[in-house]
């Protein structure tokens, strides 16, 4: 039963991760409508600049602040050069799926250019111990991570709830013409939704670092696995990332312990559970069903 809850606990830690990175995820498409498929090479990319803060001397919230505010601008300068000469994403949705693929391999390869192929070592934010609960060992980077994760979900929810931008934001995904005539200013609001995008994303990448290694392929495997959280919890949903993050951790550690099938195949019950929402539950758990009319 402590192996079983040890395994849980792992799971739940590692859907956080995946449900910060769902977060971008749903921002973006919260104020455009679409999918970044860099949204992760992005993450990797401001987890660079929080190593090479931190590297420098500087304390580890600092460099994470330091890494937020360069993906933040990142995000913007990438929307402003690859994604705004396209015009209005809505209409041109196919080619801004192709951009973020570009984009995804012109991140990797800069970031091969300035950080090396070699792996760098980020330290645990929440340190390396341990607490132990009911005889089931919990490490504080996995609690570290749930608090985090939580206090971001609580920020959204004020965002996009309770504030202008945040109710521009989602106008321009509804309809960003409407928007437009309505005085929202619109390419300023997709250029926010990139922004906050990186930033958040940079916050899943120090958390997923000290795991696997920064390296140059830190967060394409985090990233299919913030696809399924958010197909499962909906793309339009905060709430719905978060669960269904913490579905996909849990299940991606839990069935490949005891289920012999999966040992080798980790991506397999993120992959089925895409394709059973995708068949019985498009917009997934807490997603808005789009309806339009003939």
């Amino acid at each position: 039963m402590n192996d079983f809850l040890e395994v849980l606990v792992v799971g739940l830690g590692n859907g956080a991760i995946y449900a910060m990175l769902g977060l971008g995820l749903v921002v973006i498409y919260r104020s455009t409508g679409l999918l970044n498929f860099a949204q992760g090479e992005l993450a990797m990319f401001s987890t660079f600049i929080v190593w090479t803060i931190w590297n420098a001397g500087v304390p580890m919230w600092l460099a994470i602040i330091g890494g937020m505010f360069g993906g933040f601008l990142i995000g913007i300068l990438l929307h402003q050069v690859a994604v705004s000469p396209l015009g209005d994403p809505h209409e041109k949705p196919l080619a801004v799926v192709i951009v973020t693929i570009g984009l995804f391999l012109a991140l990797n390869g800069a970031a091969q250019l300035i950080w090396g192929t070699v792996d760098k070592r980020l330290p645990p934010l929440f340190g390396t111990g341990q607490v132990t609960i009911g005889g089931v060992s919990i490490q504080w980077q996995k609690i570290g991570s749930l608090l985090v994760l939580a206090a971001m979900v609580g920020l959204f929810l004020v965002l996009f709830q309770r504030t202008k931008v945040g109710l521009a934001m989602r106008a321009v995904a509804s309809n960003s013409e409407s928007a437009g005539l309505c005085g929202v200013p619109v390419p300023r609001i997709l250029m926010l939704g990139w922004g906050l995008a990186a930033a958040t994303g940079t916050v899943a990448g120090v958390f997923t670092a000290p795991q696997l290694g920064l390296g140059t392929n830190l967060m394409q495997l985090t990233l299919i696995f913030g696809f399924a959280a958010i197909t499962l919890g909906g793309f339009d949903s905060i709430l719905g990332a978060v669960v269904g993050g913490m579905v996909v951790g849990v299940l991606s550690s839990i069935v490949p312990q005891y289920v012999s099938a999966f040992e080798r195949m980790p991506l397999a019950p993120a992959f089925i559970l895409i394709l059973a929402v995708l068949l019985f539950r498009p917009q997934g758990l807490f997603g808005s069903k789009q309806v339009q009319r003939v």
